[in-house]
């Protein structure tokens, strides 16, 4: 019977941190230890539960996410994510895509607020021009 191998613990920690855009010393400060214990815990092949919890959370996913972290399955999700047209430009698959509001409730948003700010810009540029145009007389009649 051939034995399973044992995942690095701290290679994941750093793979997914690395993944996620995130230096070594925001890690630290999200975990409230220095940049040198990330360090560590990066090249720990093994750690126990209690202290891998708040890493998981720090990197905003599951305890079980970080401790079977592959980089192989990472990859598979991202491909069966994304797919690319005749000009090799990622597209997002939509088919499980529900947004959580109506677009075009955001659309005609959108339009009513930039239709009160353009009267507030009309009403400025009548208050600017009222104002002149007093000054302009009061000019004249000196």
């Amino acid at each position: 019977m051939a034995a399973t191998a044992q995942k690095h613990i701290g290679r994941n920690i750093a793979r997914i941190r690395e993944m996620r855009g995130m230096k070594q010393e925001t890690l630290a400060d999200l975990l409230g230890i220095s940049q040198q214990k990330v360090s560590l815990l990066e090249n720990a092949e093994t750690l126990e539960d209690h202290k891998l919890e708040p890493i998981a959370q720090a990197l905003e996913l599951p305890l079980e996410a970080l401790k079977n972290f592959s980089e192989d399955a990472f990859f598979n999700i991202i491909s069966n994510t994304f797919n690319t047209n005749d000009n090799g430009i990622a597209i997002l698959r939509t088919e499980n895509y529900q947004p959580t509001f109506n677009p075009l409730d955001k659309l005609v948003e959108s339009y009513e607020e930039n239709k009160k700010l353009y009267e507030r810009l009309l009403d400025t540029e009548k208050e600017k021009s009222r104002v002149i145009e007093e000054l302009v007389r009061k000019f004249i009649k000196e």
